[in-house]
């Protein structure tokens, strides 16, 4: 069952198409931002779809005030962990492209790991980041599960048993801990269930204030 769309998180803004994102004065490309890498992986086959899902949008693009965010995630790191960088594997994500993603998983348990379309997924908003780190020599770092591996070995809140039960390592853990504390330290909130997604901003003011992206 759908939860129920709640009075205080009705829309109040008019939508933006992702075409316009580039002319939109309150959003910020990500290639604007120093430290950061981009792999945009729905923009590739290298994701639980197996394919491209843009669709030739261009989401390289957060809200500023999340992208500023992002930024002083990035330079905390940098400081604190010399040659660990941040790398973005999906940031803006139109909801075009949402409702293609939970049309792959509709009618399965696994669109617990996405937002329903209809009440629109922060991702949407531009106000959400999914993120890993990369290590000196620019490879991603190992988390003990991969992007969008929809698993319980990706639930931050299951990490101390699944480090007792030996499917976590205990640099598994360290490499979480450094990724959150870097976005924890700007503002960003986790979420229980994916250890590379961040939102920022509150979520009911996020859905009914700013304008989501179609």
């Amino acid at each position: 069952m759908k939860p129920p769309v709640q009075p205080q998180e009705i829309a109040t803004s008019v939508p933006v198409l992702c075409e316009d994102i580039a002319q939109h004065p309150d959003f910020r490309s990500l290639f604007s931002i120093a430290d950061i890498q981009v792999d945009l992986r729905y923009a590739t086959p290298d994701n639980f779809v197996g394919r491209a899902v843009y669709g030739g949008l261009d989401c390289a693009w957060l809200r500023t005030e999340a992208a500023n965010a992002l930024a002083a995630a990035a330079h905390w790191l940098a400081a604190r962990r010399p040659g660990y960088s941040l790398c973005v594997l999906d940031a803006l994500r139109p909801q075009r492209v949402q409702e293609v993603l939970w049309d792959e998983l509709q009618g399965t348990p696994l669109t617990l790991y996405l937002a329903d379309p209809a009440r629109g997924s922060i991702h949407s908003f531009g106000m959400a980041v999914d993120v890993t780190l990369l290590d000196p020599q620019g490879i991603e770092v190992d988390m003990g599960s991969g992007f969008d591996e929809m698993g319980l070995t990706s639930h931050p809140d299951h990490e101390a048993e699944h480090l007792a039960l030996g499917l976590l390592t205990p640099a598994h853990l360290t490499e979480r801990g450094w990724l959150r504390a870097a976005m924890r330290h700007a503002g960003f909130q986790t979420i229980s269930t994916e250890w590379w997604h961040f939102d920022f901003g509150d979520h009911v003011a996020v859905r009914r204030d700013l304008p989501r992206v179609l």
